[in-house]
C-alpha cells in the first residue's frame, strides 16, 4: 500500500490531540491520523474534568481545533474500542495505533465503610457537574449534608471543595451542567473539610488553586495554626533547595489563612493535615455519619500513623487520592500500576518486548500526573519512538483499506468532526442568552441528535 502512513489514535483528550498534531507536522514520511473517542465529543478531561469556573484552562482547545482542520485528520466519535471496533481490526488497517485513553477510575482507600451511601469517588462528582453523559443521572446528598469531607491534597480535591462552596452567581456564568447547578444552589452544606495525610509542606495542590479558596464569595477559609507547626524534618526539607517553590508558597498562603479572622460567611472551607481516614462510619440506614481519622507523623518523608484516632462528623465523603486505568480490549496491561504495559510509550508484551505498531501516551502511559501541558512533551516522546520505528521499518503492516466502511456499518450514531461542530453550535447557542459559554448536552440521545445536525431538545 502506497501513500501516507496511517495512524489511529484512541482517546481525543489532550494527549491524543498533541500526538495527532505532532504527527501531522512531520514532512517525511507523511501521516494520516484518525482520532477516535468513545464519546461523541472531543477534548477528554478539558471538557469533562477541568472545573467549570476555570474557563481559561479550556482555551487550549483552540489549538486542537486547528489540528482538526488538517486535510489528513479525521475524527470519529461515539466509537467504543473493543465493542464497535477491535484492537485487531485497527491493526489490520493502520501502520500504528496509539492509545491515549487516560485513567478512567479512581483509587480506592481500602478501608471499612468505603461503600456506604454518601461515600463517593471524586471522579464521579467531577464528571457529574461537568455533564459527562455517563454520570448525569447520579445523585449526591448535598441538600441534607451539613459537613462534607474531601480526602486528598491535590487540585481535584480543591476543585470538589470549591465547586460545593461557589455562590449561585459564581456558578451562573459557567458551563456547569444545569442539573448540577440546581443541586449545588440548593445545597445545605455548611462546611467542607479538606483532609491531607501529609503535612502542609507536602501538599500537592498548586498555588493558584490554593489562593482561590480565600476569594470565595460565600465561604470563609479556615486553618488551625497548630496544623501549620512543621516537624523538624519537614521544616528542614522546606528550607532546602530540594523543596519546590510551590511547596514553600503553599505554606505561606496557608499561614496567611490561619491569621485571618472569619468574616461570618455562610460556609467554611477548612484545611486539615496529617490525618488519614481508617474507617467510614455509618448510621442505622447505612449512610455516612462520620469518618474515623488517625493522626499521622512525617518520618523519612512519609506519613506514618501514630495510633491516635478521632471521629469527624460528616454526612458526605469524596475521596480524591488518585486515578488508575482499566484494562481495555486485550491491550497488554500492568495491573499493579493500573497502566498499559509500555516502555517509553512502546506497548510491550509480558516479556517486555515491544509490539510492532502499538503505542500509548498520557496518563494511561505514565500515570495521573502533571497538568494539561505535561501531556505535550509526553506525547512527543511517544511520537519520537513511533518515528524511530518508522525509519527502521518496524511499524505494523496493515492488510486492509480505510476504516470508514467498517465504522459506517457498525456504529449507528457515528459522529465525525462536523457532527461535533453541530453539538458545539447547539450548546453555545443555548448558553448565549444566559451569558454562559455553553449549556452542555448531557444525555446520550440529545448528543446523538445534535451530532447528526438535528435540533437538540
Amino acid at each position: 500500500m502506497s501513500g501516507p502512513l496511517r495512524v489511529a489514535i484512541f482517546g481525543a483528550g489532550p494527549s491524543g490531540f498533541y500526538a495527532a498534531s505532532q504527527l501531522l507536522k512531520v514532512a517525511e514520511p507523511e501521516f494520516e491520523v484518525d482520532l477516535f473517542d468513545r464519546l461523541p465529543t472531543p477534548y477528554g478531561l478539558v471538557r469533562a474534568g477541568v472545573a467549570p469556573d476555570h474557563p481559561n484552562i479550556k482555551v487550549v482547545t483552540k489549538a486542537f481545533d486547528k489540528t482538526a482542520k488538517h486535510e489528513r485528520f479525521r475524527f470519529f466519535g461515539h466509537v467504543c474500542l473493543g465493542e464497535d471496533v477491535s484492537r485487531e481490526e485497527l491493526l489490520e488497517r493502520y501502520h500504528a495505533v496509539l492509545y491515549a485513553v487516560g485513567t478512567s477510575t479512581d483509587r480506592r482507600m481500602g478501608i471499612p465503610g468505603e461503600d456506604l451511601k454518601g461515600s463517593h469517588p471524586a471522579t464521579e462528582f467531577v464528571s457529574w457537574y461537568n455533564g459527562h453523559p455517563d454520570f448525569a443521572e447520579l445523585e449526591f446528598e448535598l441538600q441534607t449534608a451539613k459537613r462534607v469531607a474531601v480526602i486528598g491534597n491535590g487540585n481535584v480535591a480543591m476543585d470538589v471543595a470549591r465547586m460545593i462552596a461557589l455562590a449561585p452567581d459564581e456558578l451562573a456564568v459557567t458551563d456547569t451542567a444545569d442539573h448540577a447547578i440546581d443541586v449545588l444552589n440548593a445545597a445545605g452544606v455548611e462546611e467542607v473539610v479538606i483532609l491531607g495525610r501529609r503535612g502542609p509542606a507536602q501538599a500537592a495542590f498548586t498555588n493558584p488553586e490554593l489562593r482561590e479558596m480565600g476569594e470565595l464569595e460565600r465561604a470563609d477559609v479556615v486553618v488551625d495554626p497548630a496544623d501549620l507547626e512543621l516537624d523538624e524534618e519537614s521544616a528542614a526539607w522546606l528550607a532546602s533547595e530540594e523543596a519546590h517553590r510551590t511547596n514553600k508558597l503553599n505554606v505561606e498562603i496557608l499561614r496567611e489563612y490561619a491569621a485571618r479572622e472569619p468574616e461570618g460567611k455562610p460556609m467554611r472551607v477548612r484545611f486539615r493535615f496529617l490525618v488519614s481516614p481508617v474507617e467510614v462510619l455509618g448510621d442505622d440506614d447505612g449512610r455516612v455519619r462520620a469518618l474515623k481519622l488517625e493522626r499521622n507523623a512525617i518520618q523519612g518523608g512519609r506519613a506514618v500513623g501514630t495510633g491516635e484516632t478521632e471521629e469527624l462528623d460528616c454526612q458526605l465523603v469524596f475521596r480524591s487520592i488518585g486515578y488508575r486505568g482499566l484494562p481495555l480490549a486485550g491491550i497488554p496491561f500492568d495491573d499493579q500500576r493500573g497502566l498499559i504495559r509500555n516502555e517509553g510509550g512502546r506497548v510491550c508484551d509480558a516479556s517486555g518486548a515491544p509490539l510492532p505498531g502499538e503505542y500509548c501516551a498520557g496518563w494511561i502511559k505514565r500515570g495521573p500526573s502533571g497538568v494539561i501541558g505535561t501531556n505535550k512533551k509526553d506525547a512527543q516522546d511517544t511520537v519520537d519512538k513511533l518515528l524511530e520505528d518508522a525509519a527502521a521499518g518496524k511499524l505494523n503492516a496493515p492488510t486492509k483499506d480505510d476504516v470508514l466502511e467498517l465504522l459506517t456499518e457498525r456504529v449507528e450514531h457515528l459522529v465525525e468532526w462536523t457532527g461535533w461542530e453541530a453539538i458545539d453550535a447547539a450548546e453555545r447557542a443555548a448558553g448565549e442568552p444566559q451569558g454562559r459559554p455553553r449549556v452542555k448536552l448531557v444525555e446520550w440521545d440529545a448528543l446523538r441528535e445534535a451530532g447528526r445536525g438535528a435540533p437538540a431538545a
